[in-house]
């Protein structure tokens, strides 16, 4: 069991959390407090953990081109710290406990302080234990200024909720015996291949906080443009993003501009971020913004309400199970900033390895611990990491500290979009390349919570 308390132990000579220092700015930091708090989910109360400003507002909306200065405050009764999921700071300002710096203790802080040279939909979260499951997260937006005039500004930030403490979810898993077959049953199984899709059972889904038994409901102008950005901060839950009779144009992902794509239905995967665009009609109406549970009909969201429109009651399930999410959307993105036009200086093989019998998921058959060497890069080069799904399991797969860009799905090349976190679906193999330009030691990792615990994780360290 990978244990986020002892991760690295030792390994790094580094000072106390609160020792990170502001260099760039005197102005006074955003002050983010890690709290508990308590919410209501299906009319039962819970005590969940969140990241809140001394007002109580969440997330962070900010600038490109402005300092990144912030004050993490611990107010919880453990250690924590957040990661920026897609930014590229500084090395020891990643919020990887003893990766990039140690946790911090209960009662203590840490200073951050880097250039924001990118706009894009962000969002921050625990990387101690299993507190993301706890709901230890929010969003991150930099507005760079390419936002259209008079566009409403949306956020929509899905997640899965259990009653269940996460330690227990993780010990069920890793007990939980496959059903007994016979050799027809197993026949019959190898000819489906169908991948194992929500391994957890969660109590319920959540759009900004809550499931559409009560919705969140933001009005909106009839007749204006709202540009949604949606963050998949779930554990362990991809979804169909479901516009319903809205058609949107997805503009980015992963805070990253690509060329327009239409549709109503979009695919997010478990810590992606899409940017639609949507033109509301001019009808006073209701216009509810969906996500559906990859493989089931479970759904949670929002609603936008324009004019004197009536926000009626949502189901909780849609009409039709969602199948599982596929690279069909993957393979005609384009990025409007690809990356130039090179041959790679190194190539890593990185075979995504593991079984749900007994829960044991790692990279190249090696499942994380402490004495598990890194990969190597050289500053300068151009890297292609080759990503093989050996599995029946969908893997979001993430690198901290870069952007890259997907250059081949199943052995044909192009350039695709530029992303932070890609699918890997069963029995795939994905290549994407980055420049390494952003020197220290990096995490690199499944983005299923209980996945990356069992040991599907790594680093990369610059030589």
């Amino acid at each position: 069991m990978l244990s986020r308390r002892h991760f690295l132990a030792g390994t790094l000579a580094v000072g106390a959390a609160s020792q990170v220092r502001a260099q760039t700015s005197h102005t006074a930091p955003t002050v983010l407090r890690i709290e508990r708090r308590d919410i209501e989910v299906n009319g039962k109360p819970a005590s969940v953990l969140g990241i809140r400003h001394p007002d109580g507002t969440f997330g962070i909306t900010t600038d490109v081109g402005k300092p990144f200065r912030v004050r993490v405050e611990n107010h919880i009764e453990e250690p924590s710290l957040i990661h920026w999921h897609g930014l590229t700071p500084p090395w020891r300002q990643d919020g990887v406990p003893d990766v990039s710096g140690p946790a911090i203790p209960p009662g203590g802080n840490a200073e951050y302080d880097f250039p924001l040279r990118v706009g894009g939909t962000y969002w921050m979260h625990s990387h101690y234990g299993f507190q993301e499951q706890l709901l230890l997260s929010a969003p991150l937006i930099i507005r760079d200024g390419g936002e259209k005039s008079g566009e409403q500004d949306i956020i929509l930030e899905l997640a899965d909720f259990s009653f269940t403490p996460p330690e227990k979810i993780f010990a069920d898993l890793q007990t939980r015996r496959p059903p007994k077959m016979d050799m027809p049953g197993m026949a019959m199984a190898a000819m489906k291949s169908k991948p194992d899709l929500n391994d957890v059972r969660y109590d319920a889904f959540l759009a900004n906080g809550r499931t559409l038994a009560d919705p969140e409901v933001t009005k909106v102008e009839p007749g204006g443009r709202v540009r949604v950005r949606i963050v998949n901060s779930s554990s362990m839950s991809a979804y169909h993003i479901d516009l319903g009779e809205l058609d949107g144009t997805l503009v980015a992902v992963d805070g990253i501009p690509v060329l327009p794509v239409h549709g109503r239905t979009f695919p997010i995967a478990v810590a992606q971020r899409l940017d639609i665009e949507l033109q509301i009609p001019k009808t006073a109406a209701a216009y509810p913004v969906l996500a559906v549970l990859e493989g089931e009909r479970r759904q949670t969201g929002i609603v936008l309400l324009a004019g004197e429109g009536h926000a009626g009651r949502i189901s909780g399930m849609a009409d039709a199970v969602s199948p599982p999410l596929t690279l069909s959307l993957e393979r005609s993105l384009r990025a409007v900033e690809p990356l130039a036009d090179r041959k790679a200086d190194r190539t890593l093989v990185i075979n995504l390895t593991g079984a749900m019998q007994g829960y044991q998921w790692s990279l190249n058959n090696v499942a994380w611990n402490k004495d598990v060497p890194p990969l190597s890069v050289v500053e300068g080069e151009r890297v292609e990491l080759v990503l093989a799904n050996q599995t029946m399991m969908p893997h979001p797969m993430h690198l901290h500290g870069h952007s890259f860009q997907i250059v081949s799905i199943d052995g044909v090349r192009f350039a695709c979009a530029v992303r932070d976190t890609v699918l890997v679906p069963p029995k795939t193999t994905v290549i994407v390349a980055f420049d390494a330009d952003n020197p220290g030691w990096w995490a690199f990792h499944c983005h299923l919570l209980y996945h990356q615990h069992a040991g599907m994780f790594a680093t990369l360290r610059y030589d």
